[in-house]
């Protein structure tokens, strides 16, 4: 079963609130001047030392416990909310002023106008040689519109899939990131410290774009999972033979071939609510499933499974289907079928 994540450490050091002191001979701010001629100020040695500094924006459910995870492997981090309880500063301007460059940010905001208008504001801010990266859920063809503007100003760009929900912070995040190997070099170090433990969990799935589609296929996938547990479910609570439902789920999670990190957390929710009668059925989609399916119809490969478990979250959101209505007209009209009256 999975373990609840720990709780979030406060940070509060006097000379930076975001993490560490700035290094001896530099300043804070845009345009810093470096101590010339010393190593320790160089990019190579920064990399070596796998210490670095990060720009995060937005600190909602996933980017608060990503800024944790990411301190607590010692990195700096600047976070930036627009809720100032959440921030440790007040503007994306101050934000980048108190990075070192080559300055990396992290976007990780809600998809579309949002994430566009946080790139539009940072490519005025940040200077050649600095990285954005996206790890929202923006669809992949933004990312190489995304990447093109920012490199019009010298600035690169990788966009990253992330998986692992409240659970990330304990357990680690999987990360899917996409782009040219010497920006995914510069922020190496964070996705190494975000990962979950061991030899996988993160891969460079290719160019720019990349890792949002292997994350919107992951996202499909995981529609049709949840449809298929959900349906084997609802079977097994309408037959009278079976009366321990909860039970034959918990019986699955060691020894079958359909245990899973998802069936784990269904006997979760079945510990708490053993009938799920305190749910309503009504079941919303992120629109990565919609992606999905629309990617297969352009490139002409069949996604039955996904595609049914998309159209499965529609029909929940009707109290009264439409279709169902003629559905039951018509088997009335050929067949004489009886039919519910309202």
């Amino acid at each position: 079963m999975p373990r609840s994540p720990p709780e979030s450490r406060a940070y509060s050091l006097p000379e930076r609130p975001w993490g560490r002191a700035a290094p001896p001979g530099v300043r804070s701010g845009r345009g810093r001047s470096r101590a010339a001629g010393d190593p320790r100020h160089r990019r190579p040695q920064r990399l070596r030392n796998h210490l670095m500094e990060l720009g995060l924006v937005g600190l909602g459910k996933m980017g608060g416990n990503m800024r944790e995870r990411i301190r607590r492997a010692g990195h700096t981090v600047i976070g930036y909310d627009r809720n100032p309880d959440l921030a440790d500063v007040h503007s994306l301007a101050e934000l980048v002023d108190g990075l070192q460059a080559p300055r990396v940010v992290w976007v990780m905001v809600p998809a579309g106008a949002a994430t566009q208008s946080t790139v539009d504001e940072l490519s005025e801010l940040l200077s050649p040689g600095d990285v954005v990266v996206d790890g929202g859920n923006s669809r992949w063809t933004d990312d190489e519109k995304h990447a093109a503007e920012l490199a019009a100003k010298g600035i690169g760009f990788v966009d990253c899939g992330v998986s692992g929900g409240v659970w990330g912070l304990a357990n680690g995040y999987a990360l899917m990131y996409g782009g040219d190997k010497e920006h995914v070099a510069v922020a190496q170090p964070i996705f190494d410290a975000l990962k979950p433990e061991g030899e996988f969990g993160a891969v460079h799935a290719g160019k720019v774009g990349a890792g949002h589609f292997a994350k919107m296929v992951h996202n499909g996938i995981e529609y049709a999972m949840m449809q298929a547990y959900a349906e084997g479910w609802e079977l097994l609570e309408k037959v009278d033979s079976v009366t321990d439902v909860r039970e034959v789920f918990r019986s699955w999670q060691e020894g079958t071939v359909i245990r899973s990190w998802l069936l784990d957390l269904a006997v979760n929710a079945l510990d708490e609510d053993e009938h799920l009668q305190q749910l309503r059925g009504f079941a919303q989609d992120s629109g990565e499933g919609r992606w999905t399916v629309e990617a297969a119809i352009d490139n002409a490969v069949p996604l039955p499974a996904i595609t049914a478990s998309l159209f499965a979250r529609f029909a929940s959101r009707q109290d009264d289907s439409p279709q169902m209505k003629m559905i039951a007209a018509l088997r009335n009209q050929f067949g004489g079928h009886a039919v519910e009256k309202k």
